[in-house]
């Protein structure tokens, strides 16, 4: 049977070789298809933008129907249908500054930098003496020179001690 190509934008396969795939890719059907396909990630504000530029379709006016369906160069749009855009639009951008809002830090200033950074290095002094009993029995093990100088190097990586370890309450690990 030979192998197939599948053509996502179309849904159809057909036999893979160099005509019918030169065909079906410079074909009309294909590019309405992939035009169709990338026209439904559009967003709101450019859809309405390219509405408001084009002349309203008579004939669907008249009958509701059109025969160039979205390949049409007028719009479909009824007044009902821009108005729902215009809202879409309006509450896109209240969710997209609200989202920015609230991305946005506190004001911080120095002082609570450092008395965190004081907190920090007190929490760190506290778990210094098991790094020092760490790294006492590191220099009596045979690692290699370069992990001794790694500093704070985590629990986790250190060697057990010759007589093991005593009263562990290293809470952060990595």
């Amino acid at each position: 049977m030979g192998k197939r190509y599948y053509c996502d934008y179309c849904n159809r396969s057909f036999q893979d070789n160099l005509h019918n795939r030169k065909k079906h890719l410079n074909g009309t059907q294909h590019h309405r298809a992939k035009k169709a396909w990338f026209d439904s990630f559009r967003d709101a504000a450019t859809i309405l933008a390219e509405e408001q530029t084009k002349n309203p379709c008579r004939r669907f006016q008249q009958t509701g129907q059109c025969i160039f369906g979205s390949n049409c160069r007028f719009s479909h749009m009824t007044d009902c249908d821009i108005e729902r855009l215009k809202l879409q639009i309006d509450a896109e951008n209240r969710a997209r500054e609200g989202f920015f809002e609230s991305r946005k830090s506190p004001e911080r200033s120095i002082e609570d930098w450092l008395a965190k950074r004081k907190r920090n290095n007190e929490t760190t002094d506290r778990s210094s003496i098991l790094k020092v009993e760490a790294v006492d029995s590191l220099l009596a093990s045979p690692l290699p020179p370069h992990f001794l100088s790694i500093p704070d190097l985590p629990a986790s990586l250190l060697p057990p001690p010759p007589n093991g370890w005593l009263k562990i309450t290293v809470t952060e690990w990595g």
